[in-house]
């Protein structure tokens, strides 16, 4: 099975530049007596993905708090989701510790100040010990349905903002000088944080051509993974499989990957990182599923679709998944079609 998710610009706004999905607004978290440049302590996820999903969150914040200075508490490999956002005032890196000493190190680091907003997203309950005029503490463990729909509703948004990829002009800069122009470009992710979540190689490859013959002619791949040695094993069959493929396996920052999957005419890949900053940063995006939650972490962007392989939730092996099945969806993701998702 698939879905389709298609999301059109309504009533956008623009934040630093960049356009973002007009919302209603279901909870207003400063009050304009605070001052005219309010502090926000926004406190999110140690795993790329997670971060991303919660950039939705925090540009709804800052689209509606213009002068609002913010502080954003993270996990290490995470810091490049956040490296380019507008009014960051500070990036805490927040390296895991023994007997929960991470989060005694960020309440030591943050307790001397005044926060107007504190959201903790991962429901440490730092923010109760802080001096601070509103909290907004989203309660642990695991629930049905979207993260990024949970995370909407303990901030009372509706409907939830897509999440976004913010990128610097030398980013860009270097997107550029990296990928061609003129020419179809489709990004492939064949990596994932654990080999269970990976697609066979020959798959990806088969899958790109049949995309390439049936309706991107002349297109080449763009092959994109994280660093360090197991993600480059992970790529190397395709890489050596594509050899006129652009190979940036490994070579770039979070924040420059933002950049160049911003101009993928298509993006396939696992369920990763990657397949979550892809749509955020406005590609259209076909994440492959097995035995992750896709009812939870499907990507969302404003033209995103997901495949599931067949078999029971949560156990599903991704070699149940055909290349015909995901090439039906990426065809029809290019094409526009589809049932939207709830």
């Amino acid at each position: 099975m698939f879905k389709i998710s298609l999301r059109r610009k309504t009533n956008s706004r623009a934040v630093d530049g960049r356009s973002v999905e007009g919302h209603s607004v279901g909870w207003s978290p400063l009050d304009t007596s605070y001052g005219d440049r309010p502090r926000i302590l926004f406190i999110t996820a140690t795993r790329i993905g997670d971060a991303v999903i919660s950039t939705g969150i925090l540009n709804y914040l800052l689209e509606g708090h213009p002068t609002a200075r913010f502080t954003v508490a993270c996990g290490p490999v995470a810091a490049g989701v956040f490296s380019a956002m507008p009014r960051l005032e500070r990036l805490i890196l927040m390296p895991k510790q023994r007997w929960d000493g991470h989060w005694f190190r960020l309440w030591g680091q943050v307790v001397r100040a005044r926060w107007d907003l504190v959201v903790d997203l991962r429901g440490s309950g730092t923010a109760f010990f802080l001096n601070a005029r509103r909290r907004r503490v989203l309660k642990g463990g695991r629930r049905p349905g979207r993260r990024l729909a949970q995370l909407a509703d303990s901030m009372g948004i509706a409907p939830p903002p897509l999440p976004v990829a913010w990128t610097s002009p030398e980013d860009r800069a270097r997107a550029s000088a990296l990928l061609p122009h003129g020419v179809p470009l489709v990004g492939l992710g064949p990596t994932a944080n654990w080999a269970g979540k990976v697609w066979p190689s020959e798959r990806f490859v088969a899958l790109f051509e049949t995309v390439r013959d049936r309706h991107l002619p002349g297109a080449r791949a763009v092959i994109f993974a994280g660093p360090g040695p197991l993600e480059a094993a992970m790529a190397q069959p395709v890489v050596a499989a594509l050899p006129e493929a652009i190979n940036l396996a490994g070579k770039l920052s979070l924040s420059e990957a933002a950049a160049c999957l911003a101009k993928m005419t298509l993006f396939i890949g696992n369920d990763s990182g990657l397949m979550h900053l892809a749509a955020a940063a406005g590609a259209p995006t076909l994440g492959l599923f097995g035995p992750s939650p896709a009812d939870e972490y499907a990507p969302s962007g404003r033209r995103a679709a997901f495949v599931v392989a067949p078999g029971p939730p949560g156990a599903a092996p991704m070699a149940g998944l055909t290349v015909d099945t995901a090439a039906e969806a990426a065809l029809a993701l290019l094409r526009d079609e589809g049932r939207a998702a709830a």
